[in-house]
């Protein structure tokens, strides 16, 4: 058994928002999680973005979003969704895009997900964002 306070988990900036690589953290290889923190509204949560680019792997992930505080707006396939704390957004299609920004400052969302029907591996993006994170732990 592992366990860990979301705060503990050291955040790095990537593409403007900061990154909380929980499913590294913990070892967990069964599904993706991790989670995105804005300082300021407007800042963006994460990038559009579908799980069927080049970037996203392979496998074509279902994704569930969870905002633990603050407020967020997301846009899934053009459709905008006002979510304020306890929101959950779940995106089954891996080819609709979506993205998320703060409308509130402090604002959290946790991002879970895999393929349907077999093993989870990461894609990757997650090498690229953890390269980061290496790289900036030894400047």
């Amino acid at each position: 058994m592992k366990t860990l306070r979301l705060d503990d988990v050291e955040p790095t900036r990537i593409l403007g928002t900061h990154w909380k690589p929980i499913r590294s953290t913990l070892g967990i290889r069964a599904f993706g999680i991790n989670a995105y923190t804005a300082e300021h509204a407007g800042d963006r949560l994460f990038n559009e973005h579908d799980e069927t680019e080049s970037f996203a792997g392979r496998q074509r992930h279902e994704e569930l979003y969870v905002v633990l505080e603050g407020r967020a707006a997301f846009t899934v396939d053009g459709e905008d969704v006002d979510a304020p704390p306890g929101t959950i957004v779940f995106v089954e299609d891996p080819s609709s895009r979506r993205a998320a920004a703060a409308t509130e400052g402090g604002t959290t969302v946790l991002a879970i997900g895999g393929p349907v029907g077999e093993a989870y591996e990461p894609g990757p993006w997650k090498e690229r964002f953890l390269s980061e994170v290496r790289e900036r732990s030894t400047t």
